[in-house]
């Protein structure tokens, strides 16, 4: 016989939006908390800042000093290179997630799960690895700070893509990784993956590495920031489905203590014997009536 096939629903796989915003919003929580707790000390992260610069110029990798200078010199592309920086990580990725929410239900959950676990990998760096990007270094160093110099054309000040005013309320020293770029691969990645359009896979192709461009010229990351950016993302890939499965089976198992497990069922194949009764179970007066009202030859009275 062949199989029936179930049709698709998107409201079956599509998960609760007010749960969704739940999660998004306590992971946040603790990731912009934790970066403000791992501030580190700061002659720890001019440390860490000047290794890394250090071991960009052995392995001949430095390009942060002639992009950083193009952005100085040409305000054509350091301004929008700031606005992009002080904008687009905070747009481009949520409207990535609502768009996977409302058009690809059944790879929302996974999806969200490894953004989810990069952050929090990445939350573990700034923690570890506190690092002075490369806009606070020494003017020695030969760094320009673009969002300072070009401050008066957007709403940030001195302190990176924070308002002005607020640059109490963020961490200077979470360079490494950069996020930045992990999270723009992630979004160029669901482009290319479940964009049903060639524009679509040319913009997931293009964003990530426009987002590194930026990040670089514009002084606020490494090289080394960047890929271990990537490098936090595959992490974060391959413990998504082990996290997926685990918070599955503690659903499973905090469903079942609610409904207080399974309860017994009879099968449909379940018969009793002549004149046998399941406690409780009531007969009506007249099926008693015809059992018991038989002819003397054993025949029923109704049928006499």
């Amino acid at each position: 016989m062949e199989s029936i096939r179930m049709p698709y629903t998107a409201n079956r796989d599509r998960p609760r939006w007010w749960t969704e915003l739940l999660v998004i919003a306590v992971v946040y929580t603790a990731y912009s908390s934790g970066r403000l707790l791992a501030r580190g000390n700061t002659e720890d992260a001019i440390k860490h800042g000047l290794s890394l610069l250090r071991a960009e110029k052995f392995l001949h990798i430095n390009v942060e000093h002639p992009l950083n200078r193009l952005f100085t010199h040409t305000p054509a592309i350091g301004i929008p290179a700031d606005f992009a920086y002080a904008s687009l990580h905070y747009v481009v990725t949520p409207a990535i997630l609502i768009w996977l929410f409302r058009r690809r239900p059944a790879q929302y959950r996974m999806a969200r799960t490894w953004l989810m676990v990069s952050t929090l990998l990445g939350l573990i760096g700034f923690t570890l690895t506190p690092t002075c990007p490369p806009r606070l270094l020494a003017p020695a160093e030969g760094f320009v700070d673009t969002m300072a110099q070009y401050s008066s054309y957007g709403w940030w000040g001195d302190d990176a893509s924070a308002p002005r005013g607020m640059g109490g309320m963020t961490n200077q020293f979470a360079a490494m990784p950069s996020l930045h770029v992990g999270w723009a691969l992630w979004c160029g990645i669901m482009l290319w993956r479940h964009g049903r359009t060639p524009l679509a896979r040319i913009l997931g192709v293009l964003y990530p590495l426009t987002i590194t461009f930026v990040v670089l010229g514009t002084a606020n990351h490494y090289l080394l920031d960047a890929i271990a950016g990537v490098a936090v993302m595959g992490v974060g890939l391959l413990l998504a489905r082990p996290v997926v499965r685990l918070a599955d089976r503690i659903r499973a198992r905090l469903s079942s203590r609610t409904t207080g497990g399974p309860s017994p069922i009879v099968g449909t194949g379940c018969k009793t014997s002549p004149g046998e009764r399941f406690p409780g179970q009531r007969t009506s007066s007249a099926t008693s009536s015809s059992a018991g009202d038989t002819a003397d030859d054993g025949t029923p009275t109704a049928a006499r």
